[in-house]
Protein backbone atom coordinates (compact mmCIF):
# COMPACT_ATOMS: atom_id res chain seq x y z
CA UNK A 1 0.00 0.00 0.00
CA UNK A 2 0.95 3.63 -0.55
CA UNK A 3 2.63 5.47 2.35
CA UNK A 4 0.07 8.29 2.03
CA UNK A 5 -2.80 5.83 2.51
CA UNK A 6 -1.15 4.15 5.49
CA UNK A 7 -0.15 7.44 7.04
CA UNK A 8 3.47 6.36 7.36
CA UNK A 9 6.82 7.47 6.04
CA UNK A 10 7.06 10.18 3.40
CA UNK A 11 3.31 10.12 2.73
CA UNK A 12 2.59 11.06 6.33
CA UNK A 13 5.08 13.95 6.19
CA UNK A 14 3.45 15.26 3.00
CA UNK A 15 0.02 15.03 4.65
CA UNK A 16 1.17 17.14 7.57
CA UNK A 17 2.25 19.95 5.29
CA UNK A 18 -1.21 20.05 3.68
CA UNK A 19 -3.25 19.82 6.87
CA UNK A 20 -2.62 22.40 9.57
CA UNK A 21 -4.40 21.43 12.77
CA UNK A 22 -3.07 24.10 15.07
CA UNK A 23 -5.76 25.11 17.61
CA UNK A 24 -5.41 28.82 16.79
CA UNK A 25 -5.80 28.17 13.07
CA UNK A 26 -8.81 25.91 13.52
CA UNK A 27 -10.56 28.46 15.73
CA UNK A 28 -9.85 31.33 13.34
CA UNK A 29 -11.01 29.31 10.31
CA UNK A 30 -14.20 28.29 12.10
CA UNK A 31 -14.87 31.90 13.11
CA UNK A 32 -14.22 32.97 9.52
CA UNK A 33 -16.78 30.46 8.23
CA UNK A 34 -19.39 31.43 10.82
CA UNK A 35 -18.88 35.15 10.18
CA UNK A 36 -19.15 34.54 6.43
CA UNK A 37 -22.55 32.91 6.89
CA UNK A 38 -23.70 35.67 9.24
CA UNK A 39 -22.48 38.35 6.80
CA UNK A 40 -24.36 36.68 3.95
CA UNK A 41 -27.56 36.65 6.03
CA UNK A 42 -26.98 40.25 7.17
CA UNK A 43 -26.68 41.42 3.57
CA UNK A 44 -29.80 39.51 2.55
CA UNK A 45 -31.76 41.02 5.46
CA UNK A 46 -30.49 44.47 4.54
CA UNK A 47 -31.61 44.10 0.92
CA UNK A 48 -35.02 42.86 2.02
CA UNK A 49 -35.37 45.81 4.41
CA UNK A 50 -34.49 48.27 1.64
CA UNK A 51 -37.14 46.69 -0.61
CA UNK A 52 -39.71 47.00 2.17
CA UNK A 53 -38.67 50.63 2.80
CA UNK A 54 -39.08 51.39 -0.91
CA UNK A 55 -42.53 49.80 -1.14
CA UNK A 56 -43.80 51.55 1.99
CA UNK A 57 -44.70 48.29 3.77
CA UNK A 58 -43.23 49.47 7.06
CA UNK A 59 -44.27 52.04 9.61
CA UNK A 60 -41.79 54.72 10.60
CA UNK A 61 -41.21 52.92 13.91
CA UNK A 62 -40.51 49.61 12.12
CA UNK A 63 -38.09 51.32 9.75
CA UNK A 64 -36.24 52.84 12.67
CA UNK A 65 -36.01 49.52 14.57
CA UNK A 66 -34.81 47.62 11.49
CA UNK A 67 -32.24 50.30 10.70
CA UNK A 68 -30.93 50.30 14.27
CA UNK A 69 -30.78 46.49 14.38
CA UNK A 70 -28.84 46.33 11.11
CA UNK A 71 -26.40 49.00 12.32
CA UNK A 72 -25.82 47.14 15.60
CA UNK A 73 -25.27 43.88 13.74
CA UNK A 74 -22.78 45.58 11.42
CA UNK A 75 -20.92 47.03 14.44
CA UNK A 76 -20.80 43.64 16.17
CA UNK A 77 -19.52 41.99 12.99
CA UNK A 78 -16.74 44.59 12.80
CA UNK A 79 -15.79 43.90 16.43
CA UNK A 80 -15.59 40.15 15.80
CA UNK A 81 -13.57 40.62 12.61
CA UNK A 82 -11.14 42.85 14.52
CA UNK A 83 -10.86 40.35 17.38
CA UNK A 84 -9.84 37.58 14.97
CA UNK A 85 -7.73 39.73 12.64
CA UNK A 86 -10.11 39.42 9.68
CA UNK A 87 -10.92 42.01 7.05
CA UNK A 88 -14.35 42.23 5.38
CA UNK A 89 -12.88 40.83 2.16
CA UNK A 90 -11.61 37.77 4.09
CA UNK A 91 -15.24 36.71 4.51
CA UNK A 92 -15.91 36.65 0.78
CA UNK A 93 -15.45 33.04 -0.32
CA UNK A 94 -14.31 32.39 -3.86
CA UNK A 95 -16.80 29.98 -5.45
CA UNK A 96 -14.61 29.33 -8.46
CA UNK A 97 -16.51 29.68 -11.74
CA UNK A 98 -19.52 31.10 -9.88
CA UNK A 99 -17.47 34.03 -8.60
CA UNK A 100 -17.42 35.46 -5.06
CA UNK A 101 -20.09 34.52 -2.52
CA UNK A 102 -20.71 38.11 -1.43
CA UNK A 103 -21.13 41.05 -3.79
CA UNK A 104 -18.12 43.34 -3.90
CA UNK A 105 -18.84 46.90 -2.82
Amino acid sequence: MDDAVLGTGAGREAGRSRLDLEPDTVERDLIKLVLTVVELLRQLMERQAVRRFDTGDLSEDQEERIGLTLMLLDDRMAELRDRYGLRPEDLNLDLGPLGPLLPRD
